[in-house]
């Protein structure tokens, strides 16, 4: 299926514009996290989710006034937030301190969270949420320590760097290090742009953030090497051609490609986004803004910096034309 006939856009001319506007957004963003802080989610951060059903409307002021009995953990601290229809009347309870991790202590957090709520009269929580419950209940909790939270930052760390570092090293053997390297700093600039747009809206960076941007690497180095595969089919043909057109035309020649993958793949990420759910909702934002993202860098930042990085320098793969034969110089008789 073809969107364009011939297709014949400058993209490569536009390069500069493209990474001024990258390091606006990623700027802003990157002002954001320090200011703020990053907004880490119970599982990095540590701490206590609960999730109530009440019998009765109940706002969201009206729980924190509760929550300011838990010492230490008080309504300054505590996040509270509509969870699914408002008709159901739920809300999320999220509070940052939890009890001590030894003796099995984990879940006092929880069990104050659930005592401040039945002491300010807001309902009595004494069962679990069913299909038949009528009242309130309780839908469910989530406890992480701090110790579990430290370890998955590092492992959510360290999944990220071997990713990268892994499609560096096949890129260089397949294609070649300019490449690589332009391959590389597009996935870098995936992660960047979306970390900037979860701190422009206010998300967390919970697992399935983590699992949507690891993702988001995949994908984003998929379109990139689709490209700098026609690239070097082109060099076979184009062996008088600089570097720039060469990319120029090859993105041209997949750009039908890319759209409609990325195309298809975005509305089934805007579909999960609206209707599934707040647990997946986060997850939905990052990969909506992953898709859009990876294709403007692959168009963009990733054969940008493939031709900087490459210069002048001969291109590994590029056929060298044959050179001229001279005729012989007829002696004079």
């Amino acid at each position: 299926m073809q969107i364009f006939n011939n297709p014949n856009y400058n993209f490569v001319k536009w390069r500069w514009h493209a990474i001024i506007l990258s390091l606006l957004v990623v700027g802003a963003g990157m002002v954001l996290l320090l200011k703020n802080g990053p907004k880490l989610g119970v599982e990095f951060e540590g701490g206590s989710i609960v999730i109530v059903r009440f019998a009765q409307p109940t706002s969201d002021e009206q729980v924190r006034s509760a929550l300011g009995t838990i010492p230490g953990g008080g309504g300054d601290t505590a996040v509270v937030q509509q969870y699914g229809d408002v008709a159901q009347q739920q809300k999320m309870i999220r509070v940052t301190r939890v009890g001590a991790e030894a003796e099995g202590r984990l879940s006092e957090a929880a069990d104050a969270v659930l005592t401040a709520l039945r002491q300010a009269n807001l309902g009595k929580f004494a069962t679990t949420c069913a299909p038949t419950t009528t009242g309130d209940c309780v839908v469910g909790t989530e406890i992480v320590g701090p110790v579990v939270g430290d370890q998955l930052t590092r492992q959510a760390i360290w999944a990220t760097v071997l990713a990268l570092g892994g499609i560096l090293v096949y890129i260089a053997i397949r294609f070649q290090f300019s490449f690589a390297v332009g391959a590389v700093v597009a996935t870098i600039h995936d992660l960047l742009v979306t970390v900037a747009f979860l701190q422009f809206f206010g998300y967390e960076l919970t697992l399935n953030v983590i699992a949507a941007m690891l993702t988001i690497t995949g994908y984003s180095v998929n379109d990139t090497i689709v490209i700098f595969d026609r690239v070097r089919e082109n060099m076979r043909g184009m062996r008088r051609d600089n570097l720039e057109h060469i990319v120029n035309v090859a993105v041209n020649q997949t750009l039908s490609r890319t759209l409609i993958t990325a195309g298809t793949t975005l509305l089934s990420v805007v579909a999960l986004f609206l209707f599934g759910g707040e647990v997946l909702e986060g997850m939905a934002f990052t990969l909506m803004v992953g898709i859009i993202s990876g294709t403007y860098s692959t168009v963009f930042i990733a054969a940008a910096i493939a031709i900087m990085w490459q210069g002048k320098k001969p291109i590994k793969g590029q056929a060298v034309a044959p050179e001229p034969v001279k005729k012989p110089k007829r002696r004079a008789s």
